[in-house]
């Protein structure tokens, strides 16, 4: 593995062409990620990249193979400058992917029995062509991971945040899961059926899958979801899809994957009328549970808990053995005693004089943009993406 070579995918016919072979990497190696996919990243690179006066993007993708030529890893990277014209940029290299929240995690995809090698190799890489980087946002490592210790050697290094993801191993059948989960779960549940019970309401759970059907349900998530983000009680969420962009990609992202059966559109109706929804991505036999949205005149009843419990039920009996609550620190995903895994992320810096120059402005730029009479004028200078 010492000879690894690293390929530069830098256009959109590189990109396309890498297809078939990412394809079957995601399908043995993705850990049943939507984002893992190469599907994911071209639609997203198509909806949300940018190219103004405050921001540019361009593909800076790695491809690393070994002696033989069989892929490896894939490095889903952009480099994104700002401003994105003129003689002084800040260059930042990023995972395609590079939104506030439409895509919940991100990084390399590999064989993980040759991670090391992988992350060594795009390391060596990334190093020796630091003239055209600045710094890099290193995402996707599990915490304790070969790849995590290897990065945490490296000069010009540091650690930022770790954060958790949460998933499901069921066993059995839905009563046996259930049966096996928290006293406090099983009331919430209790509480959930019986109050729609109470007040005569009788539910139906339908899941969408055929092209058609997601399309049609997509319009209803979208009002569903803003619907939630926009009550003033409870938990507040944000509209993760209110932009042109984040829409389109949506639409495009579920079209492309509901071609290959790999959609599943989660829908609680009373009366006739969806009140629940959320969205599943099915890879293989790995489930995950994406984005959700409810109409509040129906909170009380905690449509949402019977709407996950329900799907929940429907990926035990099809037969799923992962189930990914998504991540995020949150009850709703704690509360079904879930296995816990942490990712963490990190800020390398380049070797380059020109980087650590960089490094020093960008932070004397920050500051300024704390200054609220200077915050606005500076945002569309610098672009929209959250950093």
């Amino acid at each position: 593995m010492s000879s690894l070579r690293v390929e530069r995918i830098e256009s959109a016919e590189a990109l396309a062409a890498l297809r078939p072979e990412w394809q079957r990497l995601a399908a043995a190696h993705g850990g049943g990620l939507p984002f893992a996919t190469w599907e994911w990243s071209s639609v997203w690179w198509a909806h949300f990249r940018e190219r103004n006066l405050g921001v540019h993007d361009r593909l800076f993708a790695r491809a690393i193979r070994s002696a033989s030529g069989e892929l490896l890893g894939v490095a889903p990277l952009m480099l994104t400058e700002r401003p994105g014209v003129g003689p002084v940029r800040v260059r930042t290299l990023q995972f395609l992917g590079a939104d506030p929240n439409v895509t919940e995690l991100r990084g390399v995809l590999c064989d993980p029995a040759h991670e090391r090698e992988v992350y060594a190799a795009l390391l060596a890489h990334l190093r020796a062509c630091g003239d055209e980087w600045d710094w890099m946002i290193w995402l996707g490592m599990r915490e304790g991971s070969p790849a995590a210790r290897l990065l945490g050697k490296q000069p010009n290094f540091s650690w930022v945040r770790s954060f958790p993801d949460f998933v499901l191993r069921p066993k059995g059948t839905w009563e046996d899961f259930k049966s096996s989960r928290s006293r406090n779960i099983k009331e919430s549940l209790r509480k959930c059926y019986n109050s729609l019970k109470r007040d005569g309401h009788d539910f139906t759970f339908t899941v969408a899958r055929s092209r058609a059907e997601v399309a049609q349900g997509l319009d209803v998530f979208l009002r569903l979801h803003g619907a939630r983000a926009q009550q003033d009680s409870g938990v507040q969420h944000s509209n993760v899809f209110a932009s042109i962009n984040a829409r389109g990609f949506l639409a495009e992202i579920c079209q492309r994957m509901a071609e290959h059966d790999q959609v599943r559109l989660f829908q609680l109706r009373i009366g006739g009328e969806v009140v629940a929804t959320r969205i599943g991505f099915a890879l293989g036999k790995a489930l995950y549970l994406y984005y959700s949205g409810y109409d509040p005149e129906w909170g009380r009843y905690s449509v949402m808990t019977t709407t996950v419990a329900e799907s929940l039920k429907h990926a035990i009996h099809e037969g799923f053995e992962l189930i990914n609550l998504s991540t995020g620190n949150d009850v709703s995903k704690t509360r079904w005693s879930p296995e816990e895994l942490t990712y963490c992320e990190g800020i390398h810096l380049s070797e380059t004089l020109r980087a650590r120059a960089a490094w020093s402005a960008y932070h004397k730029a920050r500051e300024v943009l704390e200054d609220e009479r200077t915050r606005s004028v500076a945002q569309r200078l610098l672009g929209r993406r959250s950093k």
